[in-house]
């Protein structure tokens, strides 16, 4: 991702520091909800990096916290690297803007000011406590790194991810319905670390009764099981023995208001799945995206993994609800078969929906390309853009403490899812 046109000039040690906050950022996906994932360093006075730490699982201790207690004394007089504005609250864990105050940190680089509506950031605490902050520096693949996030805050729903395994002609199955296996092993089992990285997995009424998938995580050490849902409106297609009925993971089967559930509370039996009523969609078609997407919400789901087929994907896509495609391609010819993707509200060439490719990455003979939509760039710009204001937010009314930031400083140079 090109750095934003604003951000501010930092030393190579920092813009290192903020790079490695970034990826040790990246290991708390799928266990942190509803939490921001957070990286930070700390360097010590001569920029040596003397702790790291990440935000590992939802009311565990934060980054912050985490890096001090590695870097111990070495901290004061130190800078600590964040991806994420310093929180100044006192929720399950303490401020952090205390903690980094306590340990004598005299400098706090952040990447991204914290957006949520009456946040209690603490880059005005720390200025006031007379400590040099700036905020922006990386913003922008530190915003991306939280979009799921960010998407909650902003949007007021999860962030969505569509995956789907095809062949390079499209096709997610051949024309007598076998699919299994157009990828690779090695695609196969990056589907489980994306996976992983959710914190619910969703598939339609046709997926599971064509392949009565499992949708848990497998042979992904410390891995936190993503919820499954199942989108199974008449509550005619989950039964007695359903695979997604065990107690591997937890279960939510999604239904409409009207439907009669009885067969399915009998199939259910002592299993822990919830059942969800939900209002059926406008047009009658399947359920109300919006309002299902609303109650993952209030489930604390920020990041939603959508592995249903061609159908399903066409309603998130008709909708504007697809934040994120990763598409999984075999080097295989079938002529004929499911297409990846079904009717989508899309009849012309002018109503496309143009997508950005975010990466590309070989998987054995497969390639895996990841391609965001408009609403994921403008998640990040929006919640870039804002820590471009940090130098205005955290300036001390006192003027007993200083702070730089983008603005004073000068700019930087430089289907059917195969998978079940």
């Amino acid at each position: 991702m090109a750095p934003h046109p604003q951000a501010p000039y930092a030393p190579q040690a920092e813009r290192d520091a903020m790079r490695r906050a970034i990826a040790l950022a990246a290991r708390g996906l799928g266990s942190t909800s509803p939490n921001p994932v957070v990286g930070c360093v700390v360097l010590d006075q001569a920029g040596r990096t003397v702790g790291e730490g990440w935000h590992q699982r939802a009311g565990g201790p934060h980054a912050e916290v985490h890096a001090l207690a590695e870097a111990g004394e070495d901290a004061r007089g130190g800078t600590a690297v964040v991806t994420l504005e310093p929180c100044d609250h006192t929720g399950r864990t303490g401020p952090c803007a205390q903690a980094l105050i306590d340990a004598g940190i005299s400098r706090v680089v952040y990447a991204v000011s914290d957006p949520s509506p009456n946040a209690a950031g603490g880059a005005l605490t720390l200025a006031a406590a007379g400590i040099d902050v700036e905020g922006g520096l990386l913003a922008d693949e530190a915003a991306a790194g939280n979009a799921a996030w960010l998407t909650s805050v902003l949007h007021g729903r999860p962030y969505v991810t569509w995956k789907y395994a095809a062949t390079l002609d499209g096709r997610t199955a051949a024309a007598d319905g076998s699919s299994r296996w157009i990828t690779s092993a090695e695609a196969r089992a990056d589907v489980h670390r994306l996976r992983a990285e959710s914190d619910a997995v969703l598939v339609g009424a046709g997926t599971a009764r064509a392949d009565d998938p499992h949708l848990a995580v497998r042979d992904v050490p410390g891995a936190v099981q993503p919820l499954r849902v199942v989108l199974d409106t008449e509550a005619s297609v989950v039964r007695a023995g359903a695979r997604v009925l065990d107690d591997a993971a937890p279960t939510v089967i999604a239904v409409a208001q009207d439907a009669d559930t009885a067969a399915l509370e009998a199939a259910a039996g002592a299993s822990p799945a919830e059942v969800l009523r939900l209002p059926r969609a406008v047009d009658g078609a399947g359920l109300d995206l919006d309002a299902l997407l609303t109650a993952l919400q209030t489930r604390d789901v920020r990041a939603v993994l959508l592995e249903g087929g061609a159908t399903l994907a066409g309603s998130f896509v008709a909708a504007g609800l697809v934040d994120r495609v990763v598409g999984y391609l075999a080097p295989v010819l079938l002529g004929a078969g499911p297409p990846a993707l079904g009717e989508a509200g899309i009849s012309t060439i002018a109503q496309a929906l143009r997508l950005t490719v975010s990466e590309t990455v070989r998987l054995g003979p497969d390639l895996r390309i990841t391609a965001v939509g408009a609403t994921a760039p403008q998640t990040v710009r929006t919640a870039a853009a804002a820590s471009t204001t940090a130098s205005t937010r955290t300036a001390n009314p006192t003027g007993t403490a200083t702070t730089t930031g983008p603005a004073t400083a000068r700019a930087e140079q430089s289907e059917q899812p195969e998978e079940s």
